[in-house]
């Protein structure tokens, strides 16, 4: 983030996004079929915003070619949970261009002047590998991970620096990720090095970014070279890769401690007024924000997965997810571009939403399929 700043022949695929497109609004009573919605999101994430000659996704869906970097990690993300969820080679082939197409227009690497954009491909592109055991995808995954671990540095005690010509500046977004992409690579090569990096950030963001009481994870620190702490930007994005982190360690170490922390910043992001009004996740802009809650659905998905979570939290979690996502397919979803807002009760005007806001809205449906399959509901 960079701050506010084949296979399948022809006909069949235009078919299949044909009738994503025409599927008519729901009413409110009727039951939404989960994962005939997240296949509908995958077709129109593929038709319009899907380049498939430089094999890139696009900024909008109504002709702005400009490519992004870090929102590329996360439309390869969605592409791993539906060819999880359907197991279709399409979207391996997909996901095969991708890191060809991406790395062509990033200038022919994946490193990247933001710590925190590395940390995100770095960690869709793991996801790939645990999925399909294709070893460019670690290579591509460790390379990635060496040069973000030259981003810490002593400046506040620690932490990695947001970006390379700005080392003074140490944020969440460059330090969550790094924590769940580090107890990951340990889960996935058992390199005690890896864990003893996970642990590090964690402590060090935790004593640094996180209010104690509350649980709030605040955005960073020193950014101007002053030592403050910046208390008056808060992010779903922020919750969400703290959970992460914190239920990722706690898989691998069953520290109890680990499982408290994101249960506690959990449980804030469902109450908070600035993050949550009415039950649903607030509106965070297009940009950058429009991918926002799209990360914390991800991780406060797989902490409702989590078999030691508490049954009242799993429910309570899981209801707060079918809620806003009941909301966005029903009111937030222009038909029949099938294109999402950036607030989940307001469709966007015209049709028109840009690539991170769409994102956020197929891996919510992604999550309600998820969740569904593994009879959560």
């Amino acid at each position: 983030m960079t701050g506010f700043r084949r296979i399948l022949p022809l006909y069949t695929l235009c078919l299949l996004i044909s009738v994503a497109h025409a599927q008519p609004a729901p009413s409110a009573t009727a039951a939404i079929n989960w994962e005939k919605a997240a296949d509908s999101a995958a077709a129109t994430l593929d038709r319009d915003f899907y380049d498939t000659n430089a094999h890139y996704y696009r900024n909008t869906n109504r002709g702005d070619t400009t490519f992004h970097y870090w929102p590329q990690a996360h439309a390869l993300d969605v592409l791993t949970d539906a060819y999880i969820r359907t197991r279709s080679p399409r979207y391996l082939t997909r996901m095969n261009d991708w890191m060809d197409g991406v790395q062509r227009k990033n200038g022919s690497t994946f490193l990247n002047e933001y710590y925190d954009d590395m940390l995100w491909n770095a960690l869709a592109m793991l996801r790939v590998y645990e999925v399909t055991r294709d070893p460019k995808w670690l290579s591509a995954t460790q390379t990635l991970w060496d040069d973000i671990k030259t981003g810490w540095n002593d400046t506040m005690g620690g932490g990695i620096a947001w970006r390379k010509g700005q080392r003074y500046y140490k944020n969440t977004p460059a330090n969550a990720p790094a924590i769940i992409l580090a107890a990951r690579l340990y889960r996935v090569t058992k390199r005690p090095d890896d864990l003893d990096w996970a642990k590090r950030i964690y402590n060090w963001q935790k004593k640094t970014l996180v209010d104690a009481a509350s649980g709030l994870v605040y955005d960073g620190i020193n950014q101007d070279n002053d030592g403050k702490l910046n208390t008056r930007w808060k992010f779903t994005y922020c919750q969400g890769v703290w959970i992460g982190g914190a239920h990722e360690l706690y898989k691998i170490t069953k520290d109890r401690s680990y499982l408290i922390d994101a249960i506690k910043t959990a449980d804030l992001s469902l109450t908070d007024p600035t993050l949550t009004t009415n039950g649903l996740m607030r509106d965070e802009g297009k940009g950058d924000g429009g991918l926002f809650k799209g990360v914390l659905v991800r991780y406060l998905t797989q902490l409702v997965l989590e078999p030691d979570l508490d049954k009242t939290r799993r429910n309570h979690y899981a209801a707060f997810l079918r809620t806003n996502a009941q909301t966005l397919w029903q009111q937030g979803t222009a038909r029949p571009a099938l294109a999402f807002g950036t607030f989940w009760q307001r469709p966007p005007a015209d049709g028109n939403t840009d690539l991170p806001t769409q994102l956020s809205g197929s891996m919510l449906l992604e999550a309600m399929s998820l969740l569904t399959r593994s009879n959560v509901f």
